[in-house]
């Protein structure tokens, strides 16, 4: 963890120095300086997942990419399989993604996080898709669940949850999807009346990534059912695993994902106190129309990574595999698949970085991010499809990078928000 502390230190550092420098050593830039203005894009490399190219990044970001995907590949990679198998991953993982610094790295220091940027968030998410991982669910815990602790949370609440996140001994969650009610959020019938000073949550929650393992879950509920407009009436609440009428259902048999732990959560009669309720009555909806832009930005990161890692290992097959005498690649059909795959590839590449680099700076709007969302998620499941395909047969079995990637892309374009809602947004 020092050493990603270290790195992110240099890149914080170096982003509030930047326009200094630029203004009073114009005449001193070094060569080093120079030639990380000319950063490769990353189709002009070797591959697309080679460390060093993509303009939004510098020296300091390659350092941490480095640490990252050697984490990946090296760990958490071999442990795939075995999570498939228990449809969930093991407590000590996340703990040892928390003793290297890989969870919380955007939330900042001063209230227990790492204290990087959404980029560095980002080259962990990536890695991940790089190296053909799908569990745990760190995005959810790091970059959908946290923020809202950070934007919304009280000294005390922050104080009680978020190092124990960071250090991934408190595994987070968040409850929105219920049966009845899924990209419309204002038709849930999760409720939370008051009793005295405390509140009394009944409902079920679906769907909910890390619910088998989830210490803390961020549960939407309807705190003012009379309210003129649903979206008046809606309240969050951080309700802790062990509270008493907390109950999770079973894990869920899921197409992809498998390793990701999905259940279903029930609240009977669950008592909480005052302290629980996180920002404002009544100001929910709100508060999650103002987070899902960066969780939908992020399934968008995913997607073009993912796609990346799904082109390079395709582009290996075929160089490697034979036929009619001659290598795949070499069929005209082949190579012109592929061609049309990197190029697709290439243009979601710029879209989503330059969504990434606006969202570091605080400029994303949530069009933009619906727009990020629902492209590379599109794109994500088309090119798993063609990959697929230029397997042949070996594709199909379940034991491939490839199958399990086609099986997993396919939910990208329902959640968080289906694409279907993410165009409403966008219109």
């Amino acid at each position: 963890s020092g050493l990603v502390q270290n790195c992110l230190k240099r890149c914080i550092s170096s982003t509030e120095i930047g326009n200094q420098k630029a203004s009073a050593q114009v005449d001193s830039t070094s060569s080093d300086q120079e030639m990380e203005a000319v950063r490769p894009a990353n189709t002009q490399s070797t591959t697309m997942m080679d460390i060093g190219t993509r303009s939004i990044f510098d020296s300091d970001n390659d350092m941490f990419r480095e640490h990252v995907r050697r984490f990946m590949r090296d760990k958490l990679y071999p442990l795939q399989a075995e999570f498939e198998k228990t449809g969930e991953p093991t407590r000590e993982i996340w703990e040892a993604m928390g003793e290297l610094g890989l969870l919380g790295v955007s939330t900042p220091a001063e209230v227990g996080g790492i204290g990087g940027t959404f980029k560095d968030e980002a080259i962990v998410c990536e890695e991940m898709s790089y190296a053909m991982c799908s569990s745990p669910a760190l995005a959810v815990h790091s970059t959908i669940v946290m923020p809202y602790l950070t934007h919304y949370g009280t000294k005390e609440q922050q104080d009680r949850y978020i190092p124990e996140m960071t250090a991934g001994k408190c595994v987070g969650s968040i409850g929105m999807t219920e049966p009845d009610a899924g990209s419309d959020l204002q038709g849930i019938r999760t409720s939370a009346k008051r009793d005295g000073s405390d509140w009394i949550i009944n409902g079920s929650k679906i769907y909910i990534t890390n619910g088998w393992l989830t210490d803390l879950c961020v549960v939407v509920a309807k705190t003012k059912p009379d309210a003129k407009r649903a979206a008046h009436g809606v309240s969050l609440f951080l309700v802790d695993s062990n509270t008493p009428g907390f109950h999770k259902g079973r894990k869920l048999q899921k197409l992809g994902l498998k390793g990701q732990d999905t259940a279903e959560l029930f609240f009977e009669d669950v008592r909480v106190p005052e302290s629980a309720l996180l920002g404002r009555e009544n100001a929910g909806f709100y508060q999650l129309m103002e987070q899902l832009p960066q969780e939908r930005l992020i399934i968008g990161v995913h997607s073009a990574a993912h796609c990346e890692a799904m082109f390079e290992e395709t582009r290996n097959w075929v160089r490697e595999r034979k036929a009619f005498g001659r290598h795949v690649s070499d069929l005209q059909t082949v190579q012109h698949k592929l061609a049309e795959l990197k190029t697709s590839i290439a243009v979601c590449r710029a879209f989503i970085d330059q969504c990434t680099e606006l969202h570091n700076e605080g400029r994303l709007c949530g069009e933009m991010a619906s727009m990020a969302k629902y492209w590379a998620t599109d794109l994500e499941n088309k090119v798993a499809g063609d990959c697929l395909q230029l397997h042949g047969g070996w594709g199909f079995m379940w034991e491939t990078n490839i199958a399990k990637s086609y099986a997993s892309a396919r939910v990208q374009t329902i959640y968080g928000g289906t694409n279907e809602i993410m165009k409403e947004l966008i219109a």
